[in-house]
C-alpha cells in the first residue's frame, strides 16, 4: 500500500477507511513479530505504516466532528 497524504486519504469513503486502518494495525502487529524474531528487513516501514494509521485516525475525527456540529440540537 502506497504511503497517502491526508488531501487524497480525505477522498475516500469512511467505510473504505476503516478497512485500511484494521488492514494497517493488523501489518503493524506482523512487522512488530518480525522485528521481535530479527526478521524485519525495512525497519523504517514501521514507521510509515503508524503515520498512515493516525493521518486515517485524523480524517475519521474530522468526519466526526464534522457529522455532530452539522446535526440540529433539539
Amino acid at each position: 500500500m502506497p504511503i497517502r497524504k491526508a488531501s487524497s486519504i480525505r477522498e475516500i469513503g469512511t467505510d473504505q477507511l476503516q478497512r485500511d486502518l484494521k488492514d494497517l494495525k493488523q501489518e503493524t502487529v506482523h512487522l512488530r513479530f518480525q522485528q521481535a524474531t530479527g526478521q524485519l528487513e525495512n525497519p523504517a516501514r514501521i514507521r510509515t505504516i503508524r503515520r498512515e494509521i493516525a493521518r486515517i485516525l485524523s480524517v475519521l475525527n474530522e468526519r466526526a466532528i464534522a457529522s455532530e456540529s452539522a446535526e440540529p440540537t433539539a
